[in-house]
């Protein structure tokens, strides 16, 4: 087989060339910047390559120290990207093979296989791939970035669509462009496969992620079509597309999520993967019937926060290390209350963080799954088919569990099964909707659960709300109105304690709202022996707040956010919307 120059010139090379070195002689980065890389990478004591931790450190860009490889082993450099690769070509070889060597065939000409690889010089590898495809291969230098993004982009049953590329030359003039009305489902799906819908779509996606934002509701009215996104638990407006353009939106999120584009009478549900800046996003699309036409909430489920630490959901220290320990308890009940959308599953997934190693097997039951977490076992119930909470969960605790996580207590056979489980020595984690901590112990009892059996399991209940944070852009302090002073008063201690109030005055970093991001208010409700003996016989819900607060370390909702306040994380008037029940 004849050899190709490019090939050629890489198997030539006597030795691998030093990439510190090319970038000195290529005047891109200094010697100081190398010496800084060098004790940079010994202190951390790392395996990454001088040239990844040179990317590291923004001393250089991956396509800077690839143009330089690319030179040195007399190879082409190319920005590789889906629009100029040929997916028939890609599936020349095992996606296997693709994602653990990070190679990539681009097209076949003359019989000629072009590959984007990251390595120019790794001999062997091409040979690997002229064996496996019969082909004579011409090697070309591509970022590891462009490398991956467009595999995931084309492979078959990858089911991950990569949006970076299809929304970076959207303009706001191609939104217009789709103004005809849709009037049967074949120009629908036509529609939705056309280019300004695709971007259209990718735009509201891509944008929705890069604001923090939660959900985006795609809402249609009478001659009119509403976008908005849920930003630190409040909806915005974000754009107002023409209103003609909603069955081929629809049908575009409905293709990505795998649903029935024909059905329009019913709701449905379905899950999209996207890759965005090489970080996978999960998203929940429902859709429902309206007068005007489908509405659609599509929840966004970014995996960054399942990796949130304890720290950094907003404890206190005291608070934070009761909480510690009660997550280090070996059996019991641990609840964490709250209504929906104020962060339970968050403060779950950290404290699975913390405890999780390899002396413990964690499991969990879900209905869904939110964050997939390695090292944990985790189960979707499917209600449909059968596997309920109550079942799962009788079935897990044959699978030999340390620490099971239910997501939701719903009903009497589950409660019942949680509490025997901890019981017979297992730590039972999971959710329940109340206005505050104490009233945990009573719900259980509205289930069915018998009071002894709370008492001899319940570890404690953290009740949460979730509170938007000040700007730190354009924080300011403010007078203090007579009504503040009197409401501040009424609180006791913990309000008088309070002599400066702040707020945001609003700036291009908070949208102009005076807050950026959300922070947790928690009410940690660990029982005494004395509350003990009160949950056996039963006892009332205000029993058991008036035991609560003759603990020294307890703290309502208020309370603990009136903390917050008092060092300007958050305003008085979110605290009291928070808790207002």
């Amino acid at each position: 087989m004849s050899r190709d120059p490019a090939t050629a010139a890489v198997r030539s090379t006597s030795r691998p060339l030093r990439v510190g070195d090319l970038l000195l002689d290529n005047n891109i980065i200094t010697q100081d910047q190398i010496e800084k890389a060098l004790a940079y990478q010994k202190d951390r004591g790392h395996n990454k390559l001088l040239g990844e931790v040179l990317v590291e450190l923004g001393f250089v860009t991956p396509e800077q120290v690839m143009e330089v490889l690319a030179e040195a082993y007399d190879v082409p450099f190319a920005r590789v990207s889906p629009k100029i690769a040929d997916p028939k070509v890609i599936e020349t070889l095992p996606r296997e093979f693709l994602e653990k060597n990070t190679v990539l065939p681009l097209f076949v000409i003359g019989g000629k296989l072009t590959l984007a690889v990251h390595e120019p010089a790794n001999v062997f590898l091409v040979e690997e791939v002229e064996r496996l495809t019969g082909l004579q291969v011409q090697v070309v230098a591509a970022t590891v970035k462009d490398i991956e993004s467009t595999i995931q982009a084309y492979l078959p049953n990858a089911n991950i669509f990569v949006i970076d590329d299809l929304v970076e030359d959207l303009r706001e003039d191609e939104l217009s462009l789709v103004e005809r009305q849709i009037a049967d489902l074949s120009d629908a799906e036509g529609a939705a496969t056309d280019s300004p819908v695709i971007k259209l779509v990718n735009y509201l996606i891509y944008s929705a992620v890069h604001d923090g934002a939660s959900d985006i509701h795609i809402e249609p009215g009478d001659n009119a079509l509403r976008v908005r996104n849920r930003v630190d638990g409040r909806l915005y407006n974000k754009m107002t597309p023409p209103h003609q353009m909603l069955p081929a939106v629809v049908s575009r999120i409905k293709i990505m999520a795998g649903l029935d584009i024909s059905e329009r009478r019913m709701p449905q549900d379905g899950g999209i993967t996207v890759m965005i800046d090489k970080r996978q996003i999960d998203l929940r699309v429902s859709t429902m019937p309206g007068k005007f036409g489908e509405k659609v909430v599509i929840r966004i489920i970014d995996t960054r926060n399942a990796m949130a630490s304890l720290e950094k959901l907003g404890f206190s220290y005291k608070m934070l290390e009761s909480f510690r320990t009660m997550i280090r308890q070996p059996n019991g009940v641990l609840l964490v209350t709250g209504p929906t959308g104020s962060g339970k599953s968050t403060t779950l997934y950290a404290a699975l963080n913390e405890i999780n190693d390899e002396s413990v097997n964690i499991s969990t039951v879900e209905d869904p799954v939110e964050y997939s977490v390695n090292g944990i076992n985790q189960f979707q119930v499917h209600e449909k088919a059968g596997f309920t909470f109550a079942g799962a969960l009788r079935s897990l605790l044959r699978q030999d569990p340390d620490i099971v996580m239910l997501g939701e207590i719903r009903d009497q056979e589950t409660a019942r099964i949680a509490t025997q489980a901890a019981l017979t020595g297992h730590l039972v984690l999971s959710t329940l909707h109340t206005n505050d901590a104490p009233s945990a112990v009573t719900r259980l009892f509205n289930i069915g659960v018998e009071p002894y059996l709370v008492a001899a399991s319940i570890r404690g209940a953290l009740a949460q709300r979730l509170v938007r944070k000040i700007c730190t852009h354009c924080k300011d302090e403010v007078d203090m109105t007579p009504q503040q002073k009197r409401t501040l008063e009424r609180m006791g201690d913990a309000g008088q304690d309070i002599e400066t109030l702040y707020q945001g005055t609003g700036c291009a970093k908070c949208r102009n709202t005076g807050f950026a991001g959300r922070i947790g208010i928690y009410e940690l409700y660990v029982p005494t022996d004395e509350a003990l003996d009160a949950i056996c016989r039963g006892a009332g819900l205000q029993e058991l707040r008036r035991l609560a607060a003759q603990q020294d370390d307890y703290q309502t909702l208020r309370e603990d956010g009136l903390e917050k306040v008092k060092a300007g994380l958050t305003t008085l008037e979110e605290l009291f919307t928070a808790t207002a029940a």
